[in-house]
């Protein structure tokens, strides 16, 4: 799985937003705010790392459990995937 063309990582006064951009922008209009976990999954989707490889770096790098890292993952993934910012 991949992010869709169109759709990019900023910082925005301070704040994490994703913005949809070209034709993007006329599937999905306005702007998603992540917070710190968000854009750590974000930025590792981008660098093509699958759920799996996510939710494994999220446990080597951060003090978090396996249960809540996989849930924070699938979380936002599965919202990810039900606005349309992913393809396979």
């Amino acid at each position: 799985m991949k992010i869709k063309k169109g759709f990019v990582l900023r910082d925005v006064a301070g704040r994490s937003v994703v913005v949809a951009t070209g034709a993007a922008a006329k599937r999905f209009r306005g702007m998603v705010m992540l917070n710190e976990t968000g854009k750590e999954i974000w930025t590792r989707l981008q660098k093509g790392m699958d759920q799996d490889e996510i939710i494994r770096s999220m446990i080597e790098d951060y003090d978090v459990s396996e249960e809540k890292a996989t849930a924070d993952v699938q979380n936002l993934i599965g919202q990810m995937w039900e606005n349309g910012f992913l393809e396979k």
